[in-house]
């Protein structure tokens, strides 16, 4: 798999304004080598959890005139059994 792939554990948050209070909604990748994608088409929130093939397994859509947040949190590195990468232009201080 390669190093820019998500990983199980990726999760989306989305506010919204539902009239007088906000709720938040949660999207998460709920098995390995799935990712969430976000994008704004049209008016519209959509966040989707997607497989490794580009197969679009859930998706939550939101008007984004009441979106108040989208917050993104990436799977922790030490759960997902992922490395941190050394940018190539840095040394290791190891």
């Amino acid at each position: 798999m390669c190093e820019h792939c998500a990983m199980r554990g990726d999760r989306v948050e989305v506010v919204v304004d539902v009239g007088g209070e906000t709720r938040t909604f949660e999207i998460v990748a709920g098995k390995a080598g799935r990712r969430v994608d976000i994008s704004t088409v049209r008016g519209t929130v959509e966040v989707s959890e997607v497989t490794r093939t580009g197969e679009v397994v859930r998706t939550g859509r939101f008007m984004a005139s009441r979106v108040v947040a989208v917050m993104e949190f990436p799977a922790d590195d030490a759960s997902s059994g992922r490395r941190a990468q050394t940018p190539s232009n840095q040394t290791s201080i190891l």
